[in-house]
Order: structure tokens, then C-alpha cells, then sequence
């Protein structure tokens, strides 16, 4: 005789179902209110994009058209890929000469500037020292101050020294120089960056340093080994921004750069004089072209990073 064995009772659930209550909140329908902020939020986003990247598609189609597509209809699509402009542009217009001055400009500017903005934020936000209080002061006020506006006093200053070391430099060194414009940029800089990296700095952990100091580790060692892997975002975030600011400067290097070594905004404005008067629009579209590809290329490269600091701000205990 065989036996069924007897299966206990399932107890009766007192509760709600789990995947009862998630299955209720995916199909819980989204209110009149909220749907219409989302749409509209969508049609505000689209709209801005368009102003951006149709203006920029415009400017990469115009830059390929010839002098006649231009005077038959400015918003057709190009009949052909007329890469000649960008030759003209870049070495019949000089604009490669100019291109190449505002890399090293940008470059010598943007490493003149991280080699004294890291450590002064790093024992700004790190180490108490007399007259701290007044020094943050003093960068607070340097951040409202537009460089644009005190470019005349610059301007003089530096005359002045090229006057005081004529005998020992005739051509002066001071006035339409690329070291003195990037020394010019990266000082006129140093209250942003400064400001920035030292908030950053005031996030990380002190148990970092610490754990750094019982290993033995210098204070300039555990800032370089320890402190900057960590800041890399706030990092990369003041040199784009720093970019930008170096690379679309105008007045500045308009202002101490009066001879014929220009950077690539003050030439493409030369540009703009000389192909306006000979109709030819193209070579002109061409240089702003020229102008805007690094800038691209420059953000695409450090996106993730720019991203990361925005996003996280900063490491928190």
C-alpha cells in the first residue's frame, strides 16, 4: 500500500504582492501636469539645439560652395566639395601662421596656468596659513573683474617695460609676444581656476592624506600621487573652459599683438575685411571653419571627463 505524501498548506500571503505593487507603479498613468512639462521641456531642448547646429551646418555647407553658388541661391546645398577655400583660407590668407600662433599661445597658457593654480588651490583648501583669509578674499574680487575692461592698463604696463629694457632688448619682448599674451591669459585666469580646483580640493577625504602621510609620503608627493588623480574632473573642467576663453579671445590679442603676428580670431576678422571686399564668401566661411574644428574636437576629447565633474562634485565623506 502506497502512501501520498501530504503536501503542507501554502499560509496565505498578509500582505500585498511585491510585483503586484511594481507592475501597479509602471502602468500608473502619468498626470495631464507632468506630461505637458515634459513636452514642453522636449520642444524648449529641441528648439535650442536647432539655433546651435543649424547655424554651425550652415557655416560646414557654405564653406564648400563656389563664389557663384553663393550669388545664385545662399541656401541651396552645394553642388560640389570645393576644398580649395580651405587652402586658400589656410595659406594664401595666412590663416595657417595664425592657427599655429594661437596653439602655442593656448598651450603655453593653459600649462602656466595649472602649474600655479594646482598648488595654490591644493593649500588653499588643504592648510591654514596667515593672511588665508585675505588672499581667498582677494580671489573672490579677481573673479568679477573683466580682463576686457583692464586690457588698456595692461597694455601700458607692458609698454613700459619693453621702454625700461630697450638697452638690453631693442625689439622688446613684452609687446606683440606670444610668451607675454600666454603670461597675460594664464594671470588673468588664475582667480577662476584657482576659485574652482580649491572647492574640489575641500571635498576629498582627509583620510587620503592621512593614510598617504603614514606611508611616508611627502606633502608635494601626496598631492601629485594622491590629490590630483582625485581631481581630474574639476581639472579637466578648468581646461576647457580656459580653452575656450584662450582660444576665443579677441580684444586681448587684438590689444598686444599689433604687429603682424596675429592669433587665428584676429586674423579671421582680416579675413572677413578682405573677402567682403572681393565677394568671395566661401574662403571667408572657410576660416570660421578653420576657427571652430578644434574647439570641437578639443571638447569631444575631454566631454567624459567635463561630464564627471559636473555630474559627481567632488568625493564626498
Amino acid at each position: 500500500m502506497t502512501t501520498t505524501p501530504t503536501v503542507p498548506p501554502v499560509e496565505a500571503r498578509t500582505g500585498p504582492d511585491p510585483l503586484d505593487e511594481a507592475r501597479g507603479r509602471r502602468r500608473r498613468p502619468v498626470p495631464p501636469g507632468q506630461r505637458a512639462s515634459r513636452v514642453a521641456t522636449t520642444l524648449v531642448l529641441v528648439v535650442v539645439a536647432a539655433s546651435i547646429l543649424v547655424p554651425v551646418a550652415w557655416v560646414f555647407l557654405a564653406s564648400v560652395k563656389t563664389r557663384s553658388e553663393f550669388y545664385g541661391s545662399p541656401w541651396s546645398w552645394p553642388l560640389g566639395l570645393h576644398l580649395q577655400n580651405f587652402y586658400d583660407a589656410f595659406v594664401t590668407a595666412n590663416m595657417g601662421a595664425y592657427f599655429f600662433n594661437s596653439v602655442v599661445v593656448t598651450a603655453l597658457a593653459l600649462v602656466l596656468v595649472l602649474v600655479v593654480a594646482v598648488p595654490a588651490a591644493y593649500v588653499i583648501a588643504r592648510y591654514e596659513f596667515p593672511g588665508k583669509s585675505v588672499v581667498e578674499i582677494a580671489l573672490l574680487a579677481g573673479l568679477f573683474i573683466n580682463v576686457n575692461y583692464i586690457v588698456v592698463p595692461i597694455f601700458l604696463l607692458l609698454l613700459g617695460w619693453d621702454r625700461a629694457l630697450r638697452d638690453l632688448v631693442p625689439g622688446g619682448f613684452f609687446i606683440d609676444s606670444l610668451p607675454s599674451l600666454a603670461l597675460v591669459y594664464a594671470a588673468t585666469s588664475l582667480p577662476f581656476t584657482i576659485y574652482l580646483l580649491s572647492n574640489w580640493f575641500k571635498t576629498i577625504p582627509a583620510v587620503y592624506e592621512e593614510a598617504a602621510t603614514l606611508d611616508g609620503s611627502s606633502r608635494f608627493r601626496t598631492m601629485v600621487s594622491v590629490m590630483l588623480p582625485m581631481a581630474r574632473p574639476a581639472i579637466s573642467t578648468a581646461i576647457l573652459f580656459n580653452f575656450l576663453s584662450y582660444w576665443n579671445d579677441f580684444i586681448i590679442s587684438l590689444t598686444l599683438m599689433p604687429g603682424p603676428q596675429k592669433t587665428l580670431q584676429v586674423g579671421l576678422l582680416d579675413l572677413f575685411q578682405a573677402q567682403r571686399a572681393a565677394a568671395d564668401y566661401g574662403r571667408l566661411y572657410a576660416g570660421m571653419v578653420i576657427v571652430m574644428v578644434p574647439v570641437v574636437i578639443f571638447y569631444l576629447v575631454i566631454q567624459k571627463r567635463l561630464l564627471q565633474g559636473v555630474g559627481s562634485g567632488g568625493i564626498k565623506e
